[in-house]
């Protein structure tokens, strides 16, 4: 079984082992079991059950990630993305007053062109057209990104009227979460082996007796475990005549999505293959067809399954530090999301102060790429505001589309013509776009 498993997913060959891949999933897991819990609280808010939505949340984010393990074999792992969740309740369904059955059909459609792009290998050529500036950016500024939801989950940092400031150090969650910071970083610097998931296991625990103004900070559940029931009502929800009625009001709403997904997936595999090490021996990533064609069939399996658009998650980097390497990292991720239907009643009692020094530590080593930043100001410029836009906006899209622009511009005024590509003017179009309609849906 280990001589198959080693053939299979290449263990030896990218320079890991089986224990190593495990100890990852495992850390996966642990940074990103929060969406069981949060995920179907957004959603509840289309007015959806909230324990149907654990279980096509549960569903949606196996179906994704075993894609990604056994056909694309990367460290990767996937789920309904954040970003879509938002949209879907708050923007589509309580906003535009559009029923969650047709809000679906959104997901479906807008799922459907981003598995275009990906068979098409257009989204391969979109990625290598990335200029080598942009694809350092996209690193740092993720960086700054993953960070930044550390600090704000974690209370370190407390969002207020004029941004963000220190959290408060009478806070008992914020002094948790700052040991925390500190233990996980010296289980890093000491190499102990599955650090990040002990500083989760270890924060957990002590949730339980450090206590803030709202009782214990780990609340336990009133029972561990749930039988899992998949709502057979929610299996190809879409309403594909009231869509076609509403087309002027939803296709805005549906590219906004596919650009939206589109970019934030593509960035995401591009950082854990990067921070991965697997890459050609020219630098380019080893990302090919497979990757980019699980992650579109996902989102359109997702849709199928009763949930908004599933995603690789940008908390796979959190393995990556953690050693692992390959499609088995990702198969263990999937098999505690199964597990996780039976006992997800106690894995959202993991709070949001225990995973935060993780993705602070993680976020804190793809700034380490800072070294590799171009001292010629029209090379570093733009890298440097993507990572500045990310870091005070929390809004990584804005900061790509800063960053790329910026890098156009610098081009034209340089007269450096053949540096702006077909590639390069398209995703300035693109971005364009994307910002006129996150003005008018945002809004």
């Amino acid at each position: 079984m280990f001589s198959f498993l080693d053939r299979w997913f290449h263990i030896s060959a990218r320079g890991s082992t089986i224990p190593r891949e495990i100890i990852a999933g495992l850390t996966i897991f642990g940074a990103m079991a929060y969406i069981v819990a949060v995920n179907p609280m957004i959603l509840s808010g289309a007015g959806l059950d909230r324990h149907d939505m654990v279980m096509t949340t549960i569903a949606g984010a196996i179906a994704g990630t075993l894609l990604m393990a056994l056909w694309a074999r990367l460290p990767i792992a996937l789920a309904p993305a954040m970003s879509s969740n938002v949209l879907f309740a708050q923007i589509i369904v309580q906003q535009a007053h559009v029923r969650p059955s047709t809000a679906f059909t959104v997901v479906l459609m807008s799922g459907l062109c981003f598995t275009a792009l990906s068979v098409s290998r257009v989204r391969q050529r979109i990625i290598q057209g990335f200029p080598p500036s942009i694809v350092l950016g996209i690193q740092i500024a993720l960086g700054a990104f993953i960070a930044r939801i550390g600090l704000t989950s974690g209370g370190i940092a407390a969002p207020g009227p004029e941004g963000l400031s220190f959290g408060s150090l009478s806070d008992p969650s914020v002094l948790l979460c700052l040991f925390g910071v500190l233990l996980c970083a010296l289980l890093t610097v000491l190499r102990v082996p599955a650090g990040l998931l002990i500083g989760i296991i270890v924060l957990t625990a002590l949730g339980l007796i450090i206590k803030d103004k709202h009782g214990p900070i780990t609340h336990l559940p009133t029972h561990m475990m749930d039988w899992p029931h998949y709502p057979s009502q929610m299996f190809l929800p879409f309403d594909f005549h009231d869509f076609w009625n509403k087309i002027a009001l939803l296709l805005p709403i549906t590219l906004y999505f596919l650009i939206s997904d589109f970019f934030d997936a593509t960035a995401t595999l591009m950082s854990v293959a990067q921070r991965a090490g697997l890459t050609h021996e020219n630098g380019n990533n080893s990302l090919d067809h497979r990757a980019f064609a699980s992650d579109g069939a996902a989102s359109i399996i997702g849709a199928g399954l009763g949930t908004c658009t599933v995603s690789a998650y940008v908390e796979s980097l959190a393995g990556v530090e953690a050693g692992g390497r390959t499609g088995l990292c990702a198969l263990i991720v999937a098999v505690l999301f199964g597990l996780a239907s039976f006992f997800w009643p106690i894995i959202t009692a993991i709070p949001a102060i225990a995973t935060a020094p993780v993705l602070i530590l993680v976020g804190l080593s793809m700034l380490g790429a800072l070294n590799q930043l171009p001292t010629e100001p029209a090379k570093g410029l733009p890298p440097m505001i993507m990572l500045l836009i990310a870091a005070i906006t929390g809004n990584f899209m804005l900061s790509l589309t800063c960053g790329l622009l910026l890098y156009t511009g610098i081009a034209l005024a340089q007269r450096e013509f053949k540096r702006l590509t077909p590639i390069v003017l398209g995703l300035d179009a693109a971005f364009v776009f994307y910002m006129i309609l996150q003005s008018h849906i945002g809004g």
